[in-house]
């Protein structure tokens, strides 16, 4: 009976690990998703102090050469 339920516990614990680490890490991409984009527009990320798990919550982007008109393309 023991080992029934140890063996149970090992199962289950192999298999939340399992799902913890399968796929790429959705946070990471949306940082870097946010950095990009931030970096393109001549910006910085900075934390907003927020601890939410989402990413576009959790920092913002400041615009370091802000001009009141935009480049002609």
């Amino acid at each position: 009976m023991k080992l029934a339920i140890t063996t149970s516990l090992a199962a289950l614990a192999l298999t939340l690990g399992a799902c913890g680490t399968t796929g790429p890490d959705r946070y990471q991409t949306e940082l870097a998703k946010l950095e990009a984009d931030c970096t393109a527009k001549d910006g910085v990320l900075q934390t907003t102090g927020a601890t939410t798990g989402q990413a576009s919550r959790d920092y913002a982007c400041r615009i370091t050469q802000a001009t009141r008109i935009p480049p002609a393309r």
